[in-house]
């Protein structure tokens, strides 16, 4: 038994039309399948900035001794939604805390 393959234009743009509805479904889908995973919350404490105070101050005086200061400059900047590194001095943000 031999299948025959219909190669008319209309039998053709049908296959593209299928291949490009595909694709678009694979561009919209497909980044959601490799999201990354939700992050585990993570405590965090209120703290006020004093006058003169930096990212780096702050991140030091707060973070666990031998953590690494840019992970935890980050972790600060991450939960409050921080583009920059700018702070004021009165200025209230959340900075993580070291689970017990």
């Amino acid at each position: 038994m031999r299948i025959h393959k219909v190669n008319t234009p209309a039998a053709r743009a049908k296959r593209i039309g299928w291949v490009v509805a595909t694709l678009v479904v694979a561009v919209v889908i497909g980044p959601q399948a490799f999201a990354d995973a939700p992050s585990e919350p993570v405590l965090s404490d209120t703290y006020v900035v004093a006058s003169g105070e930096t990212l780096w101050s702050i991140a030091q005086a707060v973070g666990a001794p031998g953590s690494d200061i840019y992970e935890t400059i980050y972790a600060i900047k991450d939960l409050n939604g921080m583009s920059g590194s700018s702070l004021q001095a009165g200025q209230q943000i959340l900075v993580p805390v070291q689970a017990p």
